[in-house]
């Protein structure tokens, strides 16, 4: 299992934890307002998934996503002003207020493409793999994607490619077994995921997407996997998504499904179990309250400037259009 190897780095990962939870905590008590002007897929429960991911990410690496991507935004950009201008539809957000929460995305950043249709970017993400190894840049390019994705032709045949060509790319799929309101068993002909994925030229690895130490130490695993013997690498990363599909209220209230008991949603609460981590480690719990604080007040601060931010206008119509 990965330990930080300084309480530095420790308070680090704590840090965008926290921040991604926080943020989508303050979605939660904003929406009822109705000023954020887009549809929400949260990831509560899916922040060790980002930040573990992004904690391991090389220099000038490419990464893709999909629409619960808030946790990705935050983890690779570690921008927030940007973020809240485009989840309540103003011209200082990512896409000028016209692009959305599912297609939150930050080029300069590492952050190249999200979209609300799924398994959109996977495709992008191989074309972005065979980009670097045609011209020899050897850069690494991420692709992270719900498991309901893998329902999706486009999955395989990118996969596909991506191994007969030995293309740098990390595939990340983010499995809760849920696809809105279907679960795996319910969708697939197979058993787990990886089962006919190491049926491909890849490196397979499965990890506990709860615990973002594990995280870590399987996405470092991947990397150093791709390095020895280059071709891409898939990722199986388990999580639990405790509010609903889309919005920002318990799936249990549409009668889908039993409510999760507080038990239960600790036990796959990353930024709850990692922060039992760092009491057992001795971490000073004033340093631990100080990142929360300053967190909220990040937060507060990007959601004023956001809502004192204009409305796109007329002269915002076909800006950003390539076609």
């Amino acid at each position: 299992m990965y330990a930080p190897t300084s309480n530095e780095e420790a308070l680090e990962i704590y840090r965008k934890l926290s921040l991604i939870r926080q943020a989508q905590e303050a979605i939660v008590r904003e929406y009822p307002k109705d000023e954020i002007k887009t549809p929400v897929h949260l990831g509560i429960g899916l922040e060790g998934i980002s930040v573990g991911v992004a904690h391991n990410l090389p220099p000038n690496t490419r990464s893709f996503g999909q629409l619960r991507n808030h946790g990705q935004y935050l983890a690779v950009t570690d921008e927030t002003d940007e973020y809240f201008g485009e989840l309540y539809g103003r011209v200082t957000g990512t896409g000028g207020g016209k692009a959305g929460s599912m297609h939150l995305s930050s080029p300069a950043r590492g952050l190249i493409s999200n979209s609300g249709i799924v398994a959109g970017t996977i495709s992008l993400a191989v074309g972005s793999g065979l980009a670097a190894k045609y011209t020899g840049t050897n850069d690494l390019t991420v692709c992270m994607f719900g498991d309901g994705a893998v329902d999706e032709g486009e999955f395989w045949e990118s996969l596909n490619f991506a191994c007969l060509h030995g293309l740098r790319v990390l595939f990340v799929c983010e499995d809760n077994d849920v696809a809105i309101y279907t679960n795996g068993s319910e969708r697939r002909g197979y058993k787990a995921i990886v089962d006919p994925v190491r049926g491909y030229d890849c490196h397979v690895i499965e990890g506990d997407g709860t615990d973002v130490l594990e995280v870590i130490d399987v996405v470092k695993q991947a990397l150093d996997k791709i390095d020895q013997e280059p071709k891409p690498a898939f990722i199986c990363l388990t999580w639990d998504r405790i509010i609903d599909h889309v919005g920002i209220t318990m799936d249990a209230d549409v009668g889908w499904r039993e409510r999760p008991t507080d038990k239960h949603i600790l036990e796959v609460d990353a930024v709850h179990k990692y922060k039992q981590y760092l009491i057992s480690r001795d971490v000073d719990l004033a340093a631990i309250k100080k990142i929360s604080d300053d967190n909220e007040e990040r937060i507060q601060s990007s959601i004023s400037k956001a809502k004192a931010a204009p409305f796109p206008g007329e002269q915002h119509l076909y800006q950003g259009l390539f076609a």
